[in-house]
């Protein structure tokens, strides 16, 4: 047993209560940056989403969509698990000239490398003969759309793995800096640009594609230094890196292509199963729903390097109150969009073109469904940074199993609503799942009287402001504008209250961090094994 135990900042965790408030601390400012980051990725999604649907429609958007899930499915099936691999294994080496970090580079990149390459030959080859299913109706475009999409489909998976590193090795800003900021701004201009010039589908992908080798450029840069590359760091790795990475990365590797591929598995189905006007219908429905889940993304790679040092040091009080904390943060950010969302899905989708309007009730069912996954907040960080990758996988695939069982039944009959059911489904089972083994891995409680709090005001006042939104204005723009209207109002009078100006005050201090020469001051050397 050890006498104490340093936080990576130094501050002196071997009191649980003061490390608990410190872990918490570094969180609300990696929290910060990360929502800051997701939110401005979150308005250019959406920007990209109206771009792609006002200039392809309803068949060439349905196209579009599915050519991005062709590339995003294949890249996250041909990382192997190895960009949440790094996550949780770089955090526990040593970085720098002298550091063993480096040497994990070999590790987690040649075989999704390799991997990329060979699904990116057999792609270009097969493209004649997938295009006519996977792009119903596209004609000579959609085999060269499917070509490129192919070829690009090595950039992307070094772009990824690249990613995952810089968030370990530099401050997160870095991180958001590119893929937050470089990627969803550059994409809707390029699309965009393609679009005004008059290219079709090939010149719009090529251009959605293009961020990803500048990220990846940006990237190399990036870890370059702290990593110590070129400055006689090791990069020679030895048996018990590989099977120590590998044992943990391989069970994600199935569970990462369900996670990156949930939304486009519908799309993909919609498609073949009821024709690319339903999936451009889906895919704009899509869209909205993973803008929305962009603040718990956000907090989840702000956190993760963190919470696999704690899960690690055994620390698992403290992983626990650092996932309570942003389990209310993302609740409170994420319910609103959501419900706001269910209520006037039809003034949303009338922002793509009146023929979206058809995707009201996949909408509404995929709104609500979300509230499920952001209410349980990030479970599958805990499980994954805890080292439990195959029961995150046991859970992503009973997820996966429900969604595709109940889209072959419904997305024949239903189209896009049909879709929109079985995903819902999915998302429930999975997260659920997910929680519960969460708990029994942390063996602390995942949730508390506060976050319980959160939920109830979260879902009063926005209720309240849609109620009246649709009383004064329907459900088309004008109710939109009154309930916003009404929020608003809500969140000047709350400021108004001495217990929330005191929490925003508390919440101030952890994100410029005043406490931690107080909180490192007043620790009392004590083990920590064992919690």
């Amino acid at each position: 047993m050890t006498a104490a135990t340093r936080g990576a900042a130094g501050t002196d965790t071997s009191n649980p209560s003061d490390a608990g408030a410190a872990e918490t601390r570094r969180s609300a400012r990696s929290g910060v940056a990360g929502l800051l980051g997701a939110a401005t990725s979150g308005l250019f999604g959406f920007v990209l989403a109206v771009v792609i649907t006002r200039a392809y429609g309803t068949a060439g958007s349905g196209a579009f969509f599915a050519a991005i899930g062709v590339v995003t499915v294949a890249t996250a099936v041909c990382t192997l698990g190895a960009e949440t691999g790094l996550m949780w294994a770089l955090p526990r080496r040593r970085i720098g000239r002298q550091g063993d970090a480096a040497r994990m580079l070999p590790v987690a990149l040649l075989p999704p490398l390799l991997v990329g390459l060979l699904v990116a030959v057999v792609g270009v080859l097969a493209a004649d003969a997938l295009a006519p299913r996977l792009l119903q109706g596209s004609g000579d475009d959609g085999r060269a759309l499917l070509t490129v999409t192919f070829a690009a489909v090595p950039v992307v998976v070094a772009m990824t793995l690249l990613l995952a590193t810089l968030r370990c090795v530099r401050p997160i800003r870095a991180y958001v800096g590119v893929q937050f900021l470089l990627l969803p701004v550059a994409r809707p201009a390029l699309v965009g640009a393609a679009a005004l010039a008059g290219g079709g589908l090939l010149a719009g992908m090529t251009g959605w594609l293009v961020p990803a080798a500048l990220a990846l450029l940006v990237c190399l840069t990036l870890v370059a230094g702290p990593l110590g590359l070129g400055r006689g760091a090791a990069l020679r790795s030895n048996r018990a890196d590989w099977s120590a990475f590998w044992r943990f990365a391989l069970p994600r590797a199935a569970s990462a292509a369900i996670d990156a591929g949930s939304m486009w598995v519908g799309v993909l189905l919609t498609s073949v199963l009821a024709g690319p006007a339903d999936a451009g219908v889906f895919g704009a429905v899509g869209r909205y729903v993973l803008a929305g889940q962009l603040a718990m993304q956000g907090l989840r790679v702000a956190v993760s390097p963190q919470l696999s040092r704690l899960l690690g040091r055994g620390e698992r009080a403290a992983a626990a109150a650092v996932h309570r904390q942003l389990t209310i943060w993302g609740l409170v950010l994420s319910w609103p969009v959501y419900l706001l969302l269910a209520v006037f899905a039809l003034a949303f989708l009338q922002l793509f073109g009146p023929e979206f309007t058809a995707g009201v009730p996949a909408m509404t069912v995929l709104a609500l469904a979300m509230l499920v996954n952001t209410g349980v907040g990030n479970v599958q960080s805990l499980l994954l940074m805890g080292g439990r990758s195959g029961l995150h996988l046991v859970s992503t695939l009973a997820g996966l199993t429900m969604t595709v069982t109940l889209g072959f039944l419904l997305i024949p009959g239903h189209g896009a609503t049909g879709a929109a059911l079985a995903w819902a489904a999915g998302i429930a089972t999975e997260n659920l799942s997910a929680a519960g083994f969460a708990r029994s891995v942390v063996r602390e409680p995942l949730f508390d009287g506060a976050t319980l709090r959160a939920a109830a005001a979260t879902v009063a006042g926005v209720g309240l402001a849609s109620g009246v939104g649709v009383l004064v204005g329907g459900r088309g723009l004008p109710g939109v504008a009154v309930a916003l209207g009404v929020l608003l109002a809500g969140c000047v009078g709350l400021l108004t209250l001495p217990r929330v100006r005191a929490g925003i005050r508390v919440t101030m201090r952890q994100i410029r961090g005043r406490d931690d020469a107080a909180t490192a001051a007043g620790a009392t050397p004590a083990s920590t094994k064992g919690r």
